[in-house]
């Protein structure tokens, strides 16, 4: 297997989409690609083949064995590989020259040029390049090869070119510029808007398994349908029927005598791949699966999957499914429904993914309920091919869609969702559900920071809060928080005014919405007395407004109107009880009438106790406002929207470059640790990987015995702390594996030949003493990371010292890290004021503590091998940090999402 191969980079591994939607493979070439990679040269025409070698007759055998003697660092490569027998369509190489500079060549299959292909491989072999310590690419391009001399100049990349006789020298970045990152982020959108745009707005329909008798699958999504008015034509491909529901049928979907868009199949599992291939032969261009038996199942079902998504990468037609209920689109001029479902939504501005098909169903019923009209919707079922990051591209260049709804259950690509969601959350509210919160599946974990992250849900909250997501708890809440978002503004700050007729319920809102950092804020005086002048003694008119239960349609109006316009508040909360004499129709045109004329445009949410669904005359086209049950869904509604809205208006942020880090020495330590297989770094190595990012380090020796140590503490000079070194020792405080505070070489070599005694009785054998400066007092904290086999290297910070993990007080961030992610994580914790001066103590270095964070976040990002690393204690002084103790285990990098530069790439043209 690839992966077995020594040093071979399987995390590099992904799919890709062209700019016309359709995919390739791409990898790190191999050793043994020789026979496959001269075949592709074989097969290229003969200008691909003088273009790229500068000669009509190259030796193409030694082309390939020079290209295929890679080390994945001074020598590497890259191909692409497409069609049902994983044909190479394309190559690129680099060979270092000198320390900082490589030669670089380019090859692209004939049917492949003009795709995208180029540029791809162009940004993700400059990945590979940059981490290996490569800033500038040279190449020599024929002047008749004016394609390529177009990739290099349209990527974005810093480009030199000087022309020589019979070729064009050009000189290449490897490092992504914001304007190199803009251009591959707007090429892969233009890509995935080609692939949506088949689902969504396909000119024709074939129905493979349309059946005669309504009430089964087939017969639902066909008659849907047709029912829904689809505006093209649609063909039922069932060929043991001549009719279905009253239209002519046909045995093959080669049969069909116009061309088909999209293909939704509802045959059994068997049957499957076969209807794919004549769907792939008939020219589809996207693909839709009902039938379950697929990767769902396990064993065979995996593998039919497998097949299934090579037909469509082979043939470039898309997939949804398999397993999934469909996918619909109500605009007008469009009206598909390609589901099973018993309703067809009203058209809205709401984009829903669904990766549950039942769940689907009841969510479409669920908003029809509630006025919430869709633009469109995708139930994706196994994800094999096309995932929420395709339909987040789709949706935020849709005109039709403002907002954004998702359920899941799992993440495919978490770090290119990430990037996409930050982006399209700046535009459109994503509102989230994702299922399995509980620490049932946290793996056990081996160290301080792994006990803090594992077995909870922090990690993914942390996803989401930095992509802007809006994650609920509850698909009830989702809909809450869609019910605001999609009809009113958001938020622009967590101020709240709270209008009633009742106190109780008005406190309750009031509690909740302090419960999730709204601030229910005293009033001005003048606002007091504008309320006072027409609402009665008894009334209270501070924040919250109790207007009491004599209040009447008119008393309403006026509240809202004196409390939304007074400039104190972010949003309104109107909250109603029934009482005798006040009618709910007459509150709800009240309501209706302040929010529509008010000139200060904020959010406006009604609360109707005993009454269910929104009030009609919340419904209107010019105004629509969310209705609530209870004050508290109100108010959890509300604080979502109003995170949300901070969030926007954040800056972005950047990541620090560090340059002073020696990342090639890092990478030799840590491919010479990964010798012994995965497993704990001594200290000595721990310590040096930490010093070449810079990390603040206590003066150290690594002593072998106990007479070593003390001259070690002669050495170090002052106070030192003692450390027992053992491969199985955690925990080293409970197995008297620590001594601080020693003055003199003697005492540290008793304590040291005393510490081996009580450790080894402790079940753990010494192998040397870790002797340190003893740490000037400070506020300890604790800096680790965990690697999560979804999301990649997770950043925890939190209180540290001995009391970790009983305290739980931490803050967790993915990487990439900006600067501000680095100052939000250590001011979000509980243990903050300790840094800001508790009780007289003197303030702490807090900048200090976050460029720790951010170092420690460079350090992971570049180099996967990390699996996990504690910093615990960081001791932060008034002036400065300090790293006391350090633990590092690495492991050999599985394969999983490509890095982020190169999911920028995926889809360029």
């Amino acid at each position: 297997m690839a992966s077995e191969i020594a040093g071979y980079p399987a995390h590099r591994e992904g799919d890709v989409v062209l700019r016309d939607g359709s995919t390739v493979h791409v990898r790190p070439l191999r050793p043994d690609d020789g026979a496959a990679l001269l075949d592709f040269l074989r097969r290229l025409s003969p200008d691909s083949r003088a273009q790229r070698f500068h000669s009509a007759g190259p030796d193409l055998e030694g082309a390939v064995a020079r290209a295929t003697d890679v080390d994945w660092r001074d020598r590497s490569g890259l191909v692409a590989l497409a069609g049902i027998d994983g044909r190479i369509v394309g190559h690129a190489g680099y060979r270092r020259i000198d320390g900082e500079r490589a030669e670089v060549g380019f090859t692209v299959a004939d049917a492949f040029q003009g795709r995208g292909l180029g540029t791809i491989l162009l940004a993700h072999l400059a990945e590979m390049a940059a981490e290996s310590g490569i800033g500038t690419f040279e190449a020599e391009v024929a002047p008749a090869n004016l394609r390529m001399l177009e990739v290099f100049r349209e990527s974005g990349f810093p480009l030199r070119t000087r022309a020589e006789p019979g070729i064009v020298r050009t000189e290449l970045g490897t490092s992504f510029s914001p304007e190199a990152r803009e251009r591959f982020d707007r090429r892969e959108q233009i890509a995935a808007l080609a692939a949506m745009r088949a689902f969504f707005r396909p000119r024709s329909v074939a129905v493979l398994g349309a059946s005669r008798s309504r009430g089964t699958i087939g017969g639902e999504i066909f008659h849907n349908l047709l029912a829904t008015g689809f505006q093209g034509p649609v063909y039922p491909v069932n060929p043991r029927a001549p009719v279905v529901q009253s239209v002519a049928a046909y045995r093959s979907v080669l049969d069909v005598p116009g061309p088909v868009d999209l293909a939704v199949v509802v045959v059994p599992a068997r049957e499957v791949l076969g209807v794919a291939r004549e769907c792939a032969a008939k020219g589809a261009r996207a693909l839709v699966v009902i039938s379950a038996g697929f990767a769902e199942i396990g064993g065979e079902g995996t593998e039919r999957q497998r097949a299934l998504l090579e037909v469509c990468r082979a043939a470039g037609m898309r997939l949804v499914g398999p397993n999934c209920m469909g996918v619909l689109d109500t605009a007008p001029e469009v009206r598909l429904n390609a589901t099973f479902s018993p309703a067809f939504p009203p058209h809205g501005r709401v984009g829903f993914l669904s990766q549950s098909g039942a769940l689907g169903l009841a969510v479409i019923d669920h908003a029809s309920g509630l006025g919430l009209g869709l633009s469109s919707f995708a139930s994706v079922g196994n994800k094999a091919d096309i995932s929420a990051n395709d339909l987040l591209q789709y949706w935020e260049e849709d005109p039709g869609t403002d907002l954004i709804l998702l359920y899941l259950e799992s993440f495919g690509n978490p770090v290119k969702f990430a990037r996409i969601a930050r982006r399209v959350g700046k535009r459109k509210p994503i509102v989230a559900v994702k299922s399995g919160r509980s620490a049932a599946g946290a793996r056990a974990a081996g160290s301080h920071t792994g006990a803090l992250v594992a077995a909870s849900d922090v990690t993914v909250d942390a996803f989401f809060r930095q992509a802007g997501v809006i994650r609920t708890d509850t698909l009830g809440e989702m809909f809450d928080v869609a019910s605001l978002l999609a009809n009113q503004p958001v938020p622009a700050g967590p101020r709240v005014g709270i209008v009633s007729n009742a106190g109780g319920p008005a406190i309750l809102c009031a509690d909740a919405c302090e419960a999730v950092g709204l601030e229910v804020v005293a009033f001005p005086e003048e606002v007091r007395t504008a309320l006072a002048g027409f609402l009665p003694a008894e009334a209270s008119v501070g924040n919250p407004v109790d207007m009491i239960a004599s209040a009447s349609a008119e008393d309403f109006r006026r509240a809202i109107e004196v409390v939304a316009e007074s400039g104190s508040v972010d949003a309104v909360v109107v909250i109603f009880i029934p009482p005798i004499v006040t009618r709910r129709e007459d509150v709800a045109r009240a309501i209706r009438d302040a929010a529509r004329g008010a000139r200060r445009k904020v959010p406006f949410l009604a609360v109707f106790m005993s009454a269910r669904g929104v009030p009609e005359e919340l419904r209107s086209e010019e105004v629509r406002i969310p209705s609530y049950a209870f004050p508290e869904d109100a108010a959890r509604a509300l604080g979502r929207a109003a995170e949300y809205g901070a969030w926007r208006r954040r800056p972005d942020g950047s990541v620090p470059a560090f340059p002073g880090a020696r990342r090639d020495e890092a990478a030799a330590l840590l491919a010479g640790a990964l010798a012994g297989g995965s497993r704990w770094l001594p200290p000595a190595e721990a310590f040096r990987l930490l010093d070449c990012y810079g990390l603040p380090l206590v003066p150290w020796r690594l002593a072998p015995t106990p007479e070593a140590a003390g001259r070690a503490a002669e050495e170090i000079g002052g106070e030192v702390a003692l450390k027992a070194v053992a491969p199985t020792l955690l925990h080293k405080t409970e197995a008297g594996g620590v001594r601080l505070s020693l003055r003199a070489a003697r005492e540290t070599e008793r304590a040291a030949t005393e510490m081996a005694g009580e450790v080894e009785r402790h079940g753990h054998r010494v192998e040397a003493f870790l002797v340190q400066r003893m740490a000037p007092k400070g506020v300890e904290m604790i800096v680790g990371v965990i690697h999560d086999p979804h999301f990649g290297p997770v950043v925890a910070c939190g209180a540290g010292g001995t009391s970790a993990e009983v305290l739980r007080d931490v803050a967790v961030r993915i990487t990439p890290l900006t600067d501000l992610d680095a100052g939000e994580m250590v001011r979000s914790l509980a243990t903050f004021p300790l840094l800001e001066g508790w009780r007289g103590a003197p303030r702490a270095d807090v900048r200090a503590l976050e460029e720790v964070v951010l170092r420690v976040g460079a350090l992971v990002a570049s180099h996967p091998e990390v699996a996990e690393m504690d910093h615990n204690p960081v001791v932060v002084l008034p002036e400065g940090a300090l790293v006391v103790d350090a633990r590092v285990r690495v492991e050999t990098p599985v394969p999983r999402a490509p890095v982020a530069a190169r999911e920028r790439a995926a889809g360029s043209p």
